[in-house]
């Protein structure tokens, strides 16, 4: 079988194209693909095919496809949808490798249309062809020796290093239009529609070893086969980065959450935890994908986060140094000897610190030597070159006098041009120069700070999912199968799970009766926990239903009695089924290790703050499982309490290595048993030594 790449050079490189349903009528869909073909210098042979002309736009027409004189790589098919399935046929029996359908009424109309798609994609597979849409807009090869235009946009890009793929045929209208007004250079660009065959996770295996190809761009509407693309774009993001505008972040899904996990793991929050742990760049709009396009494509992958900013006016260098630190940039402060080296170069007046500020007097000189500086200042990663139009310095001046100051240099340099005189020709030239420019500070920033996570992205180690030899995964299993139906496991079922997958939990027992309680307590000696057990109340904590620090039998029979009356005030006492007695903790933080399985991504893993206010401070961040070492790393690293792990105000630093185990260990939980729904460790304390599962709630199916 051939491989991705092979079956798809008849799509993008192919020899011969045949337009089933070219029209000799200008501005008419298949009328502009065909005229595209022909005025884009496709260095094949096209072959129109209309039964209904002799000639189509001067071009010798078949009225079948059959009837074309060589073989054909590529067809693509503009005829109505019910036409669709015998064009296709046809292609088949000519031996046809790929097709394009850009005709729409398929599965996006419905059920029917969804059945004609069907019939259509299983022709495509019995013929061993590949297909691109339904639905779509068509094609792109702009490499020279290929020069290939299957779409019925006006206009193109010029050919660079840029290769994108949209869902969205009128967006990538749009975006193509957009690129070529940003002088954006595409190597190839496919409207995959419906995808009812190719998909984006065939374009990144493609695209990833097109050497023609340095920057990949998607707009995705749905990612597919979540597992198949993190796999691809995990291994391409080693290589080429991959930049990505997902739209759906706010629809929210119809699952109704009833743990901790599930009211926190909103539907984009698998997209962003799949997206990050691949080392896509995920941008919120058409803008800023190609902001991040334009840096990539032209400049080295920052190093670091520090940041330079070069400029000619104070305001636009304090805006730049609040984009940049807003964005996680660090605007670092400069070594004494970078800026003795910066002071000969410029008026006493300017301010050597950073921002570098030039003042207006700044000529281009002065902006090529600074630039040099800057660039080989040891405590710098990136630069970002601000300069507003005055009367005495010509912008054309300066964009050549970066040029040449930021020549072969292996650091990161992007510039903004503010103003409107003679800026449009300096930005030109900086961009035929390999030097992308803004309009305005933030829009730099933003890609700056895109490039930066992705560099450091590179720069950590792949990871491992780690294997743990103590699993008894059997033992789980068994308990899981006690029950029918959705349900959420009892205290002591919680416990056998947990200890099957090695997860530390504190002496406990479920008790019935209050001189069950009572004798617990005494027996466990020390401080204890009291907890309602319950199969029906969620939030125990919210109807009296957990009392800590109790000493002695006397003490744990009042709390039983204040839980009765407590539940009875609400009507709920009938809902409680006994209490559980634990031993308490000693000191330490309360974090939150969680999962929930999202019907699309699979399991997803959560850590964060923890105890009662978990939902309200929503200091949590996730993952797509399985989880590699380096997703729990991460995943410490990344919560806005961290500080508090580390030790706070005077407070011992937690065992991050135990509850890196922790996290790992429900990862390995929930792809070993799928009939887990969703689980709550909450509170997980993180102590000086170790990490203990304090209270654990299990769904299961």
């Amino acid at each position: 079988m051939r491989d991705v790449n092979e079956a798809l050079d008849p799509l993008l490189r192919p020899r011969v194209v045949a337009v089933i349903g070219a029209s000799r009528t200008r501005g008419t869909i298949a009328g502009e693909l065909f005229h595209n073909l022909l005025r884009g210098g496709f260095q094949g042979a096209v072959y129109p095919v209309n039964p209904h002309a002799a000639v189509v736009q001067s071009v010798r027409a078949y009225a079948t496809i059959g009837e074309v004189p060589d073989p054909v790589d590529l067809a693509v098919i503009v005829v109505p949808a019910a036409a669709v399935p015998d064009a296709v046929e046809a292609c088949g029996r000519k031996g046809v490798l790929a097709v394009v359908v850009i005709t729409a009424g398929f599965a996006e109309t419905g059920a029917e249309g969804a059945a004609l798609q069907q019939r259509v994609l299983d022709t495509v597979r019995r013929y061993g062809m590949r297909m691109v849409g339904p639905n779509c807009l068509g094609v792109v090869n702009a490499e020279p020796d290929v020069s290939m235009n299957a779409t019925f946009a006006s206009a193109l890009p010029p050919y660079g290093n840029v290769a994108f793929s949209s869902q969205s045929g009128a967006l990538g209208l749009a975006i193509l239009d957009h690129a070529r007004e940003l002088g954006v250079g595409v190597s190839q660009f496919v409207s995959v529609g419906n995808k009812a065959d190719v998909s984006g996770n065939d374009l990144i295996a493609h695209w990833g070893d097109d050497p023609a190809t340095r920057v990949i761009l998607l707009y995705l509407e749905n990612l597919g086969n979540p597992r198949r693309f993190m796999e691809l774009a995990r291994r391409v993001s080693r290589t080429k980065p991959i930049a990505v505008v997902k739209s759906g972040r706010t629809e929210a899904g119809a699952r109704a959450a009833s743990s901790h996990t599930g009211s926190l793991a909103g539907l984009d929050v698998a997209v962003d935890a799949l997206l990050g742990q691949a080392g896509v760049i995920r941008t919120d709009t058409i803008d800023e994908l190609f902001d991040v396009a334009m840096l990539l494509a032209n400049q080295p992958v920052p190093r670091g986060r520090r940041v330079a900013i070069l400029t000619n006016a104070g305001g636009p260098g304090i805006m730049a140094s609040d984009a940049c630190e807003s964005r996680g940039l660090d605007v670092v402060r400069l070594s004494e000897s970078t800026q003795s080296a910066l002071r000969p170069l410029l008026p006493a007046e300017a301010s050597v610190r950073n921002p570098v500020d030039m003042i207006a007097s700044a000529s281009a000189t002065a902006y090529e030597r600074s630039l040099r500086v800057l660039l080989d200042a040891p405590e710098v990663d990136m630069v970002l070159v601000v300069f507003v139009t005055p009367i005495v310095t010509d912008a054309g001046d300066v964009a050549r006098a970066i040029l040449r100051a930021a020549a072969g240099s292996e650091k990161t340099v992007a510039t903004c041009f503010m103003g409107r005189r003679g800026v449009p020709e300096a930005v030109r030239s900086l961009r035929e120069g390999r030097f992308p420019s803004y309009a305005f500070p933030e829009s730099a920033a933003a890609a700056l700070a895109r490039a930066a996570g992705y560099g450091r992205w590179l720069a950590s180690p792949e990871g491992a999912v780690p294997t743990f030899t103590d699993l008894d995964v059997a033992r789980a299993r068994a308990v899981l199968g006690q029950g029918t139906g959705p349900r959420w496991l009892n205290p002591a079922e919680v416990r056998a799970v947990l200890d099957a997958f090695g997860l530390r939990t504190p002496r406990e027992a479920v008790v019935r009766t209050v001189d069950e309680a009572a004798w617990c307590a005494a027996e466990f000696g020390g401080p204890v926990a009291f907890k309602l057990v319950s199969q029906t109340i969620t939030h125990k904590s919210d109807v009296g239903g957990v009392v800590l620090g109790l000493r002695g039998a006397a003490a744990v029979r009042a709390a039983w009695s204040g839980m009765e009356s407590s539940l009875e005030q609400r009507g709920l006492r009938a809902a409680m089924e006994g209490a559980l007695v634990q031993e308490m903790v000693p000191g330490g933080v309360e974090t939150f290790v969680g999962a929930t399985r999202d019907p699309s991504y699979g399991p997803l893993v959560g850590f964060g703050l923890g105890g009662v206010q978990v939902e309200l401070w929503k200091d949590v961040v996730f993952r797509v499982a399985p989880l590699r070492d380096r997703d729990a790393d991460e995943m410490l690293a990344q919560i806005r309490a961290r500080a508090l792990l580390d030790g706070f105000r005077g407070a011992p630093a937690v065992d991050r290595g135990a509850l890196r185990e922790v996290i790992l260990r429900v990862g390995a939980l929930v792809e070993a048993l799928p009939e887990v729904l969703e689980i709550d460790l909450n509170p997980v304390v993180a102590m000086v030594r170790g990490a203990v599962v304090v209270d654990a709630r299990i769904r299961v199916t």
